[in-house]
Protein backbone atom coordinates (compact mmCIF):
# COMPACT_ATOMS: atom_id res chain seq x y z
CA UNK A 1 0.00 0.00 0.00
CA UNK A 2 2.55 2.59 1.04
CA UNK A 3 6.17 3.19 0.23
CA UNK A 4 7.43 1.74 3.48
CA UNK A 5 7.82 -1.74 4.82
CA UNK A 6 4.87 -3.42 6.43
CA UNK A 7 2.35 -1.56 4.33
CA UNK A 8 -1.19 -2.19 5.47
CA UNK A 9 -4.78 -1.64 4.41
CA UNK A 10 -7.05 -0.85 7.32
CA UNK A 11 -10.76 -1.12 6.65
CA UNK A 12 -13.70 -0.39 8.83
CA UNK A 13 -17.36 -0.51 7.95
CA UNK A 14 -20.56 0.53 9.66
CA UNK A 15 -18.64 2.54 12.22
CA UNK A 16 -16.89 5.93 12.20
CA UNK A 17 -13.39 5.79 10.77
CA UNK A 18 -10.61 6.84 13.14
CA UNK A 19 -7.69 7.64 10.86
CA UNK A 20 -4.42 8.41 12.62
CA UNK A 21 -2.25 11.04 10.94
CA UNK A 22 0.84 9.40 12.47
CA UNK A 23 0.65 6.63 9.87
CA UNK A 24 3.17 8.80 7.99
CA UNK A 25 6.10 6.86 9.49
CA UNK A 26 8.38 4.77 7.31
CA UNK A 27 8.65 1.37 8.92
CA UNK A 28 5.15 -0.09 8.65
CA UNK A 29 3.67 3.00 7.02
CA UNK A 30 0.19 2.48 5.61
CA UNK A 31 -2.61 3.95 3.60
CA UNK A 32 -5.93 3.80 5.41
CA UNK A 33 -9.12 2.76 3.64
CA UNK A 34 -12.26 3.54 5.63
CA UNK A 35 -15.82 2.77 4.61
CA UNK A 36 -18.97 3.65 6.53
CA UNK A 37 -22.17 2.65 4.78
CA UNK A 38 -21.71 3.70 1.16
CA UNK A 39 -19.17 6.45 1.92
CA UNK A 40 -15.51 5.49 1.38
CA UNK A 41 -12.25 7.40 1.84
CA UNK A 42 -8.51 6.78 1.61
CA UNK A 43 -6.02 8.58 3.86
CA UNK A 44 -2.55 8.21 2.42
CA UNK A 45 -0.07 9.30 5.05
CA UNK A 46 3.39 9.77 3.50
CA UNK A 47 4.02 7.69 0.40
CA UNK A 48 6.32 7.45 -2.59
CA UNK A 49 5.23 6.47 -6.09
CA UNK A 50 8.83 5.79 -7.15
CA UNK A 51 10.67 2.64 -5.97
CA UNK A 52 14.05 3.03 -4.32
CA UNK A 53 16.84 0.65 -3.32
CA UNK A 54 15.22 -0.94 -0.30
CA UNK A 55 11.46 -0.39 -0.80
CA UNK A 56 9.05 -0.66 -3.69
CA UNK A 57 6.63 1.98 -4.95
CA UNK A 58 3.29 2.61 -3.28
CA UNK A 59 0.55 0.22 -4.32
CA UNK A 60 -3.17 0.39 -3.70
CA UNK A 61 -6.24 -1.29 -5.16
CA UNK A 62 -8.53 0.65 -7.47
CA UNK A 63 -11.45 1.66 -5.26
CA UNK A 64 -14.75 3.50 -5.54
CA UNK A 65 -14.00 6.52 -3.35
CA UNK A 66 -15.83 9.63 -2.27
CA UNK A 67 -12.65 11.21 -0.92
CA UNK A 68 -8.86 10.89 -0.99
CA UNK A 69 -6.86 12.74 1.66
CA UNK A 70 -3.28 12.95 0.43
CA UNK A 71 -0.09 14.48 1.74
CA UNK A 72 1.37 17.26 -0.39
CA UNK A 73 4.83 17.97 1.01
CA UNK A 74 6.28 18.36 -2.49
CA UNK A 75 3.15 19.77 -4.11
CA UNK A 76 5.02 21.67 -6.83
CA UNK A 77 8.27 19.67 -7.08
CA UNK A 78 9.04 17.49 -10.09
CA UNK A 79 12.13 15.43 -9.34
CA UNK A 80 14.70 14.54 -11.94
CA UNK A 81 16.13 11.05 -12.42
CA UNK A 82 16.86 9.15 -9.22
CA UNK A 83 20.10 7.83 -10.71
CA UNK A 84 21.27 11.35 -11.55
CA UNK A 85 20.60 12.44 -7.95
CA UNK A 86 22.46 9.43 -6.57
CA UNK A 87 25.45 10.08 -8.81
CA UNK A 88 25.57 13.75 -7.80
CA UNK A 89 25.35 12.81 -4.12
CA UNK A 90 28.14 10.20 -4.36
CA UNK A 91 30.43 12.53 -6.28
CA UNK A 92 30.00 15.30 -3.68
CA UNK A 93 30.72 12.93 -0.77
CA UNK A 94 33.68 11.31 -2.54
CA UNK A 95 35.22 14.68 -3.39
CA UNK A 96 34.95 15.84 0.22
CA UNK A 97 36.51 12.76 1.86
CA UNK A 98 39.20 12.61 -0.83
CA UNK A 99 40.31 16.09 0.21
CA UNK A 100 40.36 15.09 3.89
CA UNK A 101 37.02 16.65 4.87
CA UNK A 102 34.18 15.38 7.03
CA UNK A 103 30.65 14.84 5.71
CA UNK A 104 27.59 15.36 7.91
CA UNK A 105 24.36 13.83 6.61
CA UNK A 106 21.46 14.90 8.85
CA UNK A 107 18.70 12.34 8.41
CA UNK A 108 15.91 10.68 10.30
CA UNK A 109 16.49 7.25 11.81
CA UNK A 110 14.05 5.41 9.54
CA UNK A 111 13.94 5.12 5.79
CA UNK A 112 16.43 7.61 4.34
CA UNK A 113 19.22 6.52 6.69
CA UNK A 114 18.98 2.92 5.45
CA UNK A 115 18.60 4.02 1.82
CA UNK A 116 21.72 6.20 1.89
CA UNK A 117 23.70 3.67 3.93
CA UNK A 118 23.02 1.07 1.25
CA UNK A 119 24.04 3.54 -1.45
CA UNK A 120 27.32 4.55 0.24
CA UNK A 121 28.18 1.01 1.35
CA UNK A 122 27.87 -0.26 -2.20
CA UNK A 123 29.86 2.70 -3.56
CA UNK A 124 32.62 2.23 -0.97
CA UNK A 125 32.93 -1.43 -2.04
CA UNK A 126 33.17 -0.59 -5.72
CA UNK A 127 35.61 2.30 -5.24
CA UNK A 128 37.61 0.58 -2.47
CA UNK A 129 37.41 3.66 -0.25
CA UNK A 130 38.81 3.53 3.29
CA UNK A 131 37.24 6.60 4.93
CA UNK A 132 34.92 5.37 7.71
CA UNK A 133 31.14 5.75 7.52
CA UNK A 134 29.32 6.16 10.82
CA UNK A 135 25.78 6.41 12.03
CA UNK A 136 24.90 7.75 15.44
CA UNK A 137 23.86 5.13 17.98
CA UNK A 138 20.27 4.93 19.16
CA UNK A 139 17.22 4.72 16.96
CA UNK A 140 19.18 4.00 13.78
CA UNK A 141 20.71 0.84 15.25
CA UNK A 142 17.31 -0.36 16.45
CA UNK A 143 15.75 0.46 13.08
CA UNK A 144 18.41 -1.56 11.26
CA UNK A 145 17.56 -4.57 13.42
CA UNK A 146 13.93 -4.38 12.29
CA UNK A 147 15.00 -4.05 8.67
CA UNK A 148 17.11 -7.19 9.00
CA UNK A 149 14.29 -9.16 10.60
CA UNK A 150 11.55 -7.92 8.28
CA UNK A 151 13.51 -8.44 5.09
CA UNK A 152 10.40 -9.84 3.35
CA UNK A 153 8.77 -6.41 3.55
CA UNK A 154 11.46 -4.78 1.43
CA UNK A 155 11.86 -4.47 -2.33
CA UNK A 156 12.10 -7.47 -4.60
CA UNK A 157 15.77 -6.80 -5.32
CA UNK A 158 16.68 -6.82 -1.63
CA UNK A 159 14.66 -9.98 -1.00
CA UNK A 160 16.24 -11.81 -3.93
CA UNK A 161 19.76 -11.31 -2.51
CA UNK A 162 18.88 -11.95 1.14
CA UNK A 163 19.73 -15.66 0.87
CA UNK A 164 23.40 -14.89 0.25
CA UNK A 165 23.73 -11.56 2.06
CA UNK A 166 21.41 -9.35 4.06
CA UNK A 167 21.51 -5.92 2.43
CA UNK A 168 21.36 -4.26 5.84
CA UNK A 169 24.55 -5.93 7.09
CA UNK A 170 26.69 -2.97 6.06
CA UNK A 171 30.40 -3.72 5.64
CA UNK A 172 31.61 -0.13 5.76
CA UNK A 173 29.10 1.48 8.14
CA UNK A 174 29.82 1.47 11.88
CA UNK A 175 28.49 2.97 15.10
CA UNK A 176 29.89 6.38 16.03
CA UNK A 177 31.75 7.16 19.23
CA UNK A 178 30.78 10.69 20.26
CA UNK A 179 34.14 11.28 21.87
CA UNK A 180 35.76 11.20 18.42
CA UNK A 181 33.65 14.04 17.06
CA UNK A 182 36.76 16.18 16.46
CA UNK A 183 39.14 13.34 15.60
CA UNK A 184 41.38 14.10 12.61
CA UNK A 185 40.82 12.53 9.22
CA UNK A 186 37.92 12.24 6.79
CA UNK A 187 34.67 10.46 7.62
CA UNK A 188 30.96 10.34 6.81
CA UNK A 189 28.44 10.63 9.63
CA UNK A 190 24.66 10.05 9.66
CA UNK A 191 23.10 11.95 12.57
CA UNK A 192 19.57 12.71 13.68
CA UNK A 193 17.36 14.72 13.48
CA UNK A 194 17.22 15.37 9.77
CA UNK A 195 16.35 19.08 9.94
CA UNK A 196 19.19 19.94 12.39
CA UNK A 197 16.54 21.25 14.76
CA UNK A 198 18.38 19.91 17.80
CA UNK A 199 19.96 16.72 19.06
CA UNK A 200 23.22 15.21 17.88
CA UNK A 201 23.07 16.55 14.31
CA UNK A 202 23.00 20.12 15.69
CA UNK A 203 25.90 19.36 18.01
CA UNK A 204 28.01 18.04 15.12
CA UNK A 205 26.98 20.96 12.92
CA UNK A 206 28.34 23.45 15.45
CA UNK A 207 31.71 21.66 15.44
CA UNK A 208 32.11 21.00 11.71
CA UNK A 209 30.39 23.99 10.04
CA UNK A 210 33.26 26.52 10.53
CA UNK A 211 35.68 24.38 8.48
CA UNK A 212 35.57 25.04 4.74
CA UNK A 213 36.91 21.55 4.00
CA UNK A 214 33.81 19.85 5.42
CA UNK A 215 30.48 19.16 3.75
CA UNK A 216 26.90 19.17 5.00
CA UNK A 217 24.48 17.46 2.64
CA UNK A 218 20.76 17.87 3.23
CA UNK A 219 18.95 14.89 1.67
CA UNK A 220 15.40 15.67 2.76
CA UNK A 221 12.73 18.24 3.46
CA UNK A 222 13.35 20.90 6.12
CA UNK A 223 10.58 22.86 7.80
CA UNK A 224 10.83 26.65 7.83
CA UNK A 225 12.49 27.95 10.99
CA UNK A 226 14.92 25.04 11.40
CA UNK A 227 18.68 25.28 10.93
CA UNK A 228 18.41 22.94 7.94
CA UNK A 229 15.97 25.29 6.23
CA UNK A 230 18.27 28.27 6.82
CA UNK A 231 21.20 26.36 5.32
CA UNK A 232 19.21 25.64 2.15
CA UNK A 233 19.02 29.33 1.32
CA UNK A 234 22.45 30.29 2.70
CA UNK A 235 25.50 31.13 0.61
CA UNK A 236 28.71 30.30 2.39
CA UNK A 237 30.43 31.85 4.13
CA UNK A 238 27.43 32.89 6.18
CA UNK A 239 26.40 33.37 9.77
CA UNK A 240 23.51 31.16 10.92
CA UNK A 241 21.59 31.82 14.11
CA UNK A 242 21.15 28.51 15.90
CA UNK A 243 19.20 30.11 18.74
CA UNK A 244 18.82 33.52 20.34
CA UNK A 245 22.25 33.35 21.95
CA UNK A 246 24.26 31.30 19.45
CA UNK A 247 25.50 32.22 16.00
CA UNK A 248 27.61 29.87 13.89
CA UNK A 249 30.10 31.03 11.28
CA UNK A 250 29.32 28.59 8.47
CA UNK A 251 32.19 28.11 6.02
CA UNK A 252 31.65 24.48 5.06
CA UNK A 253 30.13 23.35 1.77
CA UNK A 254 26.34 22.98 1.65
CA UNK A 255 24.86 20.38 -0.67
CA UNK A 256 21.12 19.99 -1.03
CA UNK A 257 19.63 16.96 -2.75
CA UNK A 258 16.17 15.45 -2.48
CA UNK A 259 16.17 11.90 -1.14
CA UNK A 260 12.95 12.46 0.76
CA UNK A 261 10.48 9.56 1.04
CA UNK A 262 7.66 11.95 0.15
CA UNK A 263 6.29 11.65 -3.36
CA UNK A 264 6.58 14.60 -5.73
CA UNK A 265 3.82 16.45 -7.60
CA UNK A 266 3.80 13.89 -10.41
CA UNK A 267 3.35 11.06 -7.91
CA UNK A 268 0.41 12.82 -6.26
CA UNK A 269 -1.23 13.44 -9.64
CA UNK A 270 -0.64 9.80 -10.65
CA UNK A 271 -2.32 8.53 -7.48
CA UNK A 272 -5.31 10.85 -7.89
CA UNK A 273 -5.68 9.81 -11.53
CA UNK A 274 -5.49 6.11 -10.63
CA UNK A 275 -8.02 6.27 -7.79
CA UNK A 276 -10.28 8.86 -9.50
CA UNK A 277 -12.12 9.87 -6.31
CA UNK A 278 -15.04 12.27 -6.28
CA UNK A 279 -13.15 14.73 -4.05
CA UNK A 280 -9.55 15.35 -2.94
CA UNK A 281 -8.22 17.03 0.21
CA UNK A 282 -4.56 18.10 0.38
CA UNK A 283 -2.80 18.06 3.76
CA UNK A 284 0.75 18.18 5.14
CA UNK A 285 2.05 20.85 2.81
CA UNK A 286 2.70 24.54 2.32
CA UNK A 287 -0.40 26.59 1.50
CA UNK A 288 0.87 28.40 -1.65
CA UNK A 289 2.12 25.13 -3.13
CA UNK A 290 -1.08 23.29 -2.26
CA UNK A 291 -3.05 26.04 -4.02
CA UNK A 292 -1.12 25.38 -7.24
CA UNK A 293 -1.58 21.61 -6.95
CA UNK A 294 -5.31 22.11 -6.32
CA UNK A 295 -5.61 24.02 -9.61
CA UNK A 296 -3.76 21.25 -11.44
CA UNK A 297 -6.02 18.50 -10.06
CA UNK A 298 -9.21 20.40 -10.87
CA UNK A 299 -8.00 21.39 -14.33
CA UNK A 300 -6.62 18.00 -15.41
CA UNK A 301 -9.15 15.67 -13.79
CA UNK A 302 -12.19 17.85 -13.04
CA UNK A 303 -12.16 16.67 -9.41
CA UNK A 304 -13.09 19.17 -6.65
CA UNK A 305 -10.02 19.72 -4.48
CA UNK A 306 -9.59 21.39 -1.08
CA UNK A 307 -6.68 22.35 1.17
CA UNK A 308 -8.29 23.35 4.49
CA UNK A 309 -6.36 25.10 7.23
CA UNK A 310 -6.03 23.66 10.72
CA UNK A 311 -9.40 23.49 12.53
CA UNK A 312 -11.26 24.27 9.29
CA UNK A 313 -14.25 22.06 8.45
CA UNK A 314 -14.87 20.75 4.94
CA UNK A 315 -18.19 19.09 4.07
CA UNK A 316 -17.90 16.35 1.44
CA UNK A 317 -21.13 14.94 -0.04
CA UNK A 318 -21.28 11.17 -0.36
CA UNK A 319 -23.47 8.73 -2.25
CA UNK A 320 -26.20 6.67 -0.60
CA UNK A 321 -27.43 3.52 -2.31
CA UNK A 322 -30.72 1.94 -1.23
CA UNK A 323 -31.37 -1.74 -1.90
CA UNK A 324 -35.04 -2.19 -2.69
CA UNK A 325 -37.35 -5.01 -3.68
CA UNK A 326 -39.61 -4.73 -6.74
CA UNK A 327 -43.23 -5.81 -7.06
CA UNK A 328 -44.39 -8.21 -9.74
CA UNK A 329 -46.64 -5.61 -11.36
CA UNK A 330 -43.80 -3.11 -11.59
CA UNK A 331 -41.56 -5.70 -13.24
CA UNK A 332 -44.32 -6.59 -15.70
CA UNK A 333 -44.77 -2.92 -16.61
CA UNK A 334 -41.05 -2.54 -17.24
CA UNK A 335 -41.15 -5.48 -19.65
CA UNK A 336 -43.91 -3.98 -21.78
CA UNK A 337 -42.51 -2.67 -25.08
CA UNK A 338 -42.96 0.96 -26.03
CA UNK A 339 -42.52 1.01 -29.78
CA UNK A 340 -41.75 4.20 -31.66
CA UNK A 341 -42.20 4.41 -35.42
CA UNK A 342 -40.04 6.80 -37.38
CA UNK A 343 -40.49 7.51 -41.07
CA UNK A 344 -37.06 7.97 -42.63
CA UNK A 345 -35.58 8.04 -46.07
CA UNK A 346 -32.50 6.24 -47.32
CA UNK A 347 -30.84 6.70 -50.71
CA UNK A 348 -29.60 3.25 -51.63
CA UNK A 349 -26.40 3.08 -53.60
CA UNK A 350 -27.93 1.08 -56.43
CA UNK A 351 -30.89 3.47 -56.75
CA UNK A 352 -28.51 6.40 -56.73
CA UNK A 353 -26.60 4.87 -59.60
CA UNK A 354 -29.60 3.80 -61.68
CA UNK A 355 -32.29 6.41 -61.29
CA UNK A 356 -31.53 8.36 -58.09
CA UNK A 357 -34.77 7.09 -56.58
CA UNK A 358 -35.26 7.77 -52.86
CA UNK A 359 -36.61 4.81 -50.90
CA UNK A 360 -38.65 5.38 -47.72
CA UNK A 361 -38.93 2.96 -44.84
CA UNK A 362 -40.20 2.86 -41.25
CA UNK A 363 -37.69 2.58 -38.42
CA UNK A 364 -38.98 0.94 -35.24
CA UNK A 365 -37.34 1.52 -31.85
CA UNK A 366 -38.28 0.41 -28.35
CA UNK A 367 -38.19 3.47 -26.10
CA UNK A 368 -38.89 1.52 -22.92
CA UNK A 369 -39.09 3.39 -19.61
CA UNK A 370 -40.00 1.82 -16.27
CA UNK A 371 -41.78 4.12 -13.85
CA UNK A 372 -42.44 3.13 -10.27
CA UNK A 373 -42.78 4.49 -6.76
CA UNK A 374 -40.30 3.75 -3.96
CA UNK A 375 -42.20 2.90 -0.77
CA UNK A 376 -40.67 2.65 2.68
CA UNK A 377 -42.77 1.10 5.42
CA UNK A 378 -41.89 0.47 9.02
CA UNK A 379 -40.09 -2.84 9.68
CA UNK A 380 -40.08 -3.66 5.95
CA UNK A 381 -37.55 -3.48 3.14
CA UNK A 382 -37.92 -0.56 0.71
CA UNK A 383 -39.94 -1.62 -2.30
CA UNK A 384 -40.62 -0.25 -5.77
CA UNK A 385 -44.27 -0.66 -6.76
CA UNK A 386 -46.40 0.29 -9.73
CA UNK A 387 -48.38 3.50 -9.34
CA UNK A 388 -51.65 1.54 -9.43
CA UNK A 389 -50.47 -0.56 -6.47
CA UNK A 390 -49.67 2.56 -4.49
CA UNK A 391 -53.29 3.70 -4.65
CA UNK A 392 -54.39 0.38 -3.18
CA UNK A 393 -51.74 0.56 -0.47
CA UNK A 394 -52.78 4.03 0.71
CA UNK A 395 -56.49 3.53 -0.01
CA UNK A 396 -56.67 6.44 -2.43
CA UNK A 397 -58.38 7.13 -5.73
CA UNK A 398 -56.77 7.79 -9.06
CA UNK A 399 -56.86 11.47 -9.99
CA UNK A 400 -55.49 12.70 -13.26
CA UNK A 401 -54.79 16.36 -13.95
CA UNK A 402 -55.50 17.42 -17.50
CA UNK A 403 -54.90 20.67 -19.32
CA UNK A 404 -57.00 22.13 -22.13
CA UNK A 405 -56.52 24.90 -24.64
CA UNK A 406 -58.65 25.99 -27.59
CA UNK A 407 -56.19 26.87 -30.33
CA UNK A 408 -57.13 28.99 -33.38
CA UNK A 409 -55.61 27.90 -36.71
CA UNK A 410 -55.66 30.10 -39.82
CA UNK A 411 -57.29 28.81 -43.02
CA UNK A 412 -56.72 29.93 -46.58
CA UNK A 413 -59.40 31.62 -48.69
CA UNK A 414 -60.16 28.49 -50.71
CA UNK A 415 -60.98 26.63 -47.47
CA UNK A 416 -63.48 29.13 -46.07
CA UNK A 417 -66.48 27.63 -47.85
CA UNK A 418 -65.97 24.26 -46.13
CA UNK A 419 -65.90 25.68 -42.61
CA UNK A 420 -68.59 24.17 -40.36
CA UNK A 421 -71.37 26.38 -39.10
CA UNK A 422 -71.04 27.61 -35.52
CA UNK A 423 -73.20 25.68 -33.12
CA UNK A 424 -73.29 22.57 -35.28
CA UNK A 425 -73.61 19.55 -32.98
CA UNK A 426 -72.63 16.82 -35.43
CA UNK A 427 -69.02 15.71 -34.82
CA UNK A 428 -66.86 16.37 -37.86
CA UNK A 429 -65.45 13.44 -39.78
CA UNK A 430 -62.89 13.54 -42.53
CA UNK A 431 -65.38 13.25 -45.38
CA UNK A 432 -67.62 15.99 -43.94
CA UNK A 433 -65.05 18.36 -42.45
CA UNK A 434 -61.49 18.35 -43.78
CA UNK A 435 -59.94 20.38 -40.95
CA UNK A 436 -58.75 17.45 -38.84
CA UNK A 437 -57.43 15.63 -41.86
CA UNK A 438 -55.59 18.75 -43.04
CA UNK A 439 -54.14 19.25 -39.55
CA UNK A 440 -52.98 15.63 -39.46
CA UNK A 441 -51.24 16.09 -42.81
CA UNK A 442 -49.42 19.18 -41.57
CA UNK A 443 -48.38 17.75 -38.19
CA UNK A 444 -47.19 14.43 -39.59
CA UNK A 445 -44.49 16.29 -41.51
CA UNK A 446 -43.16 17.93 -38.33
CA UNK A 447 -43.57 14.98 -35.94
CA UNK A 448 -42.30 11.92 -37.76
CA UNK A 449 -41.02 10.20 -34.62
CA UNK A 450 -44.39 9.81 -32.87
CA UNK A 451 -47.40 7.54 -33.31
CA UNK A 452 -50.71 9.11 -34.38
CA UNK A 453 -54.16 7.75 -33.68
CA UNK A 454 -57.34 9.13 -35.24
CA UNK A 455 -60.92 7.96 -35.26
CA UNK A 456 -62.43 10.71 -37.39
CA UNK A 457 -63.55 12.76 -34.38
CA UNK A 458 -60.15 13.46 -32.89
CA UNK A 459 -56.43 13.14 -33.44
CA UNK A 460 -54.24 11.73 -30.62
CA UNK A 461 -50.48 11.88 -29.99
CA UNK A 462 -49.58 10.17 -26.70
CA UNK A 463 -52.03 11.73 -24.19
CA UNK A 464 -52.43 14.85 -26.34
CA UNK A 465 -55.76 14.88 -28.20
CA UNK A 466 -57.09 17.50 -30.60
CA UNK A 467 -60.56 17.90 -32.09
CA UNK A 468 -62.47 20.60 -33.96
CA UNK A 469 -64.23 22.95 -31.54
CA UNK A 470 -67.74 23.96 -32.69
CA UNK A 471 -68.67 25.93 -29.59
CA UNK A 472 -69.29 29.64 -29.96
CA UNK A 473 -67.96 30.32 -26.46
CA UNK A 474 -65.44 27.69 -25.49
CA UNK A 475 -64.18 28.01 -21.87
CA UNK A 476 -60.71 27.01 -23.05
CA UNK A 477 -60.51 29.74 -25.69
CA UNK A 478 -58.43 32.65 -24.41
CA UNK A 479 -58.27 34.92 -27.50
CA UNK A 480 -61.04 35.65 -29.97
CA UNK A 481 -60.27 37.97 -32.85
CA UNK A 482 -63.16 39.90 -34.49
CA UNK A 483 -62.87 38.03 -37.76
CA UNK A 484 -61.97 34.63 -36.29
CA UNK A 485 -65.14 32.99 -37.64
CA UNK A 486 -64.13 33.70 -41.22
CA UNK A 487 -60.35 33.23 -41.02
CA UNK A 488 -59.69 30.60 -38.34
CA UNK A 489 -60.81 27.19 -37.19
CA UNK A 490 -60.63 26.43 -33.48
CA UNK A 491 -59.22 23.14 -32.22
CA UNK A 492 -59.71 21.97 -28.63
CA UNK A 493 -56.50 20.43 -27.27
CA UNK A 494 -56.43 18.29 -24.11
CA UNK A 495 -53.36 16.66 -22.53
CA UNK A 496 -51.98 15.30 -19.28
CA UNK A 497 -49.03 16.66 -17.32
CA UNK A 498 -46.54 14.06 -18.55
CA UNK A 499 -46.90 15.33 -22.13
CA UNK A 500 -46.84 19.03 -21.37
CA UNK A 501 -43.72 19.72 -23.44
CA UNK A 502 -45.09 17.74 -26.38
CA UNK A 503 -48.43 19.57 -26.17
CA UNK A 504 -46.93 23.03 -26.33
CA UNK A 505 -44.67 21.99 -29.20
CA UNK A 506 -47.74 20.91 -31.18
CA UNK A 507 -49.72 24.02 -30.21
CA UNK A 508 -46.87 26.33 -31.21
CA UNK A 509 -46.84 24.71 -34.64
CA UNK A 510 -50.63 24.91 -34.94
CA UNK A 511 -50.58 28.64 -34.20
CA UNK A 512 -48.25 29.23 -37.12
CA UNK A 513 -50.13 26.96 -39.55
CA UNK A 514 -52.35 27.95 -42.43
CA UNK A 515 -54.60 25.13 -43.57
CA UNK A 516 -54.94 24.69 -47.31
CA UNK A 517 -56.87 22.12 -49.30
CA UNK A 518 -54.11 21.99 -51.89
Amino acid sequence: MAYAMGALMWKTSDQPANVDEKCAGVLGAAMFYAKVGDAAIVYTGDYNMTPDRHLGAAQIDRLQLDLVITESTYATTFRDSKYAREREFLEAVHKCVASGGKVLIPTFALGRAQELCMLLDDYWERMNLKAPIYFAAGLTIQANLYYKVLINWTSQKVKSTSATRNAFDFKNVHSFDRSTINAPGPCVLFATPGMISGGFSLEVFKQWAPCGQNLITLPGYCVAGTVGHRLMSAKTPAKINVDENTQIDVRCQIHQLSFSPHTDAKGIMDLVKFLSPKHVILVHGEKPKMALLKKGIELDFGIPCYYPANNETVCIPSSLYVKADASREFLKSSLSPNFKFLNTSSRADIDLILNERTESFVQVCDDRVAEGVLTMQKNQHPKIVHQNELLVMVGGENHEVQFAYCCPVRVSDECKDVAPSPGENTPPVFDKCPWLHLLYTKLSNDFQDVTYQNDGDRLQIESFTVSVCLKEKCPHRTHVSPDSTSETVNFCCVWSMVDEKLAWRVISIMKNLELRTR
